[in-house]
């Protein structure tokens, strides 16, 4: 693992870096980017590098300084070519008092890198009963505010699952704590709107693009009762799902294996610091 933290490369990724009045740390006042890493290069960087802008912004995070971050990126992936990782980008509200109001000190900006394991073919997935906020002040946004997810991912994987699935105020079917949610019905590929409070997920956005699919928000109990079902994320890419709750599913189905045969072809094309 290597660490960048405010222009600087950490000797030692362990040791001790950000302030306890770090209002990251004090009050989770941060957003985050996860970026998949391919041979040494990030995937996708741009998209995600607008998606950390669009959610500082969100977050009310001024001084956002992506140039910093890129070089950051740089810095933890040189002479690196590692075959697959994943960087984690956050910027913090920096150093402030304790409480919830920020102070006037620069945010905190920071780059690790580490390698990673591909995620499996297929997974399985449970429904949580507490719902997502689709009106909430955080909805779309990544901030490290993920609590919430810590708790309904620790049920999952209570019941044997690896992913949480969230339902919103309205019924609607919204996201899993870390991924986005497709489902196919009759034949249709189906994802929930942005108005249901999902993030707007990068690998969703390129299945979206480079495959179809309909944008539709209704009953999570619809979608629950699909012929298929995949989640997509940085870690997953196109992942099918074999058992949602006490339902067995074919994985992966005809739709998910195009999906997925889809997201091979043109994943090429995005990797790279340019990208």
């Amino acid at each position: 693992m290597r660490v960048w933290i405010n222009g600087e490369l950490l000797p030692d990724a362990s040791a001790p870096a950000v302030p306890v009045t770090d209002h990251g740390l004090t009050v989770g006042d941060a957003v985050f980017e996860a970026v998949k890493v391919v041979d040494g290069q990030p995937f996708a960087l741009q998209r995600h590098l607008d998606r950390l802008a669009r959610s500082a912004a969100g977050l009310g995070l001024i001084g956002l300084d992506l140039d910093a971050v890129r070089r950051g990126v740089l810095a933890v992936l040189e002479s690196d070519a590692m075959p697959l990782g994943r960087l984690r980008i956050t910027v913090t509200g920096g150093n402030a008092p304790l409480g919830s109001g920020r102070g006037d000190e620069p945010l905190t900006h920071i780059v690790v890198a580490a390698p990673m394991e591909p995620a499996a073919p297929t997974t399985s997935a449970v429904t949580v009963g507490w719902p997502r906020n689709e009106r909430g002040p955080l909805a779309g946004l990544k901030t490290t505010s993920y609590a919430e997810n810590v708790v309904a991912l620790a049920a999952a994987r209570q019941a044997g699952a690896t992913e949480a699935i969230f339902a919103n105020l309205a019924g609607h079917l919204c996201e899993g704590t870390g991924t986005n949610v497709f489902y196919v019905i009759d034949g249709e590929l189906r994802t929930p709107t942005l108005a249901s409070g999902c993030l707007a997920g990068v690998t969703r956005d390129l299945v979206l693009d480079w495959f179809g699919g309909v944008e539709v928000d209704e009953p999570i109990e619809v979608a629950q009762a699909a012929d298929e079902v995949f989640l997509v994320s940085t870690t997953r890419d196109v992942q099918g799902v074999h058992r949602w709750d006490d339902r067995e599913l074919v994985a992966p189905g005809p739709v998910t294996t195009a999906a997925a045969q889809a997201w091979r072809d043109n994943e090429h094309s995005l990797i790279g610091f340019d990208r």
